[in-house]
């Protein structure tokens, strides 16, 4: 029974360390650009887009579906830094073991 207790101390310690790990991936932050910098995305570690800055120059009422791509280009490019960051964040917790599951964020 001693081996259970101390495997629930065990868990409890990664699920706390694991909100702590989300609690800093939200204070981080990782940005993604496209269009040469005309476009650009931050956002925190968590992947949510926090702003986005957009080159005058590249606004064209004309061509409005080539700036929605420089902007789709550039969240998605933010997006997988974030997913990187979380995952590194994540080995450090399970001493860089690959879990077959996704992090919780």
């Amino acid at each position: 029974m001693t081996d259970f207790m101390k495997v629930m101390q065990q868990v409890q310690q990664m699920q706390s360390r694991l909100q702590q790990i989300q609690d800093e991936l939200g204070q981080k932050t990782v940005s993604g650009a496209s269009g040469g910098g005309m476009v650009s995305v931050t956002a925190d570690g968590r992947g949510q887009v926090r702003s986005v800055k957009i080159d005058p120059s590249v606004v064209n009422p004309a061509d409005v579906e080539m700036l929605e791509d420089l902007v789709l280009v550039a969240v998605n490019e933010a997006q997988k830094k974030a997913a990187a960051l979380a995952q590194e964040e994540a080995g450090k917790l399970t001493g860089g073991m690959n879990l077959p599951f996704k992090m919780p964020f």
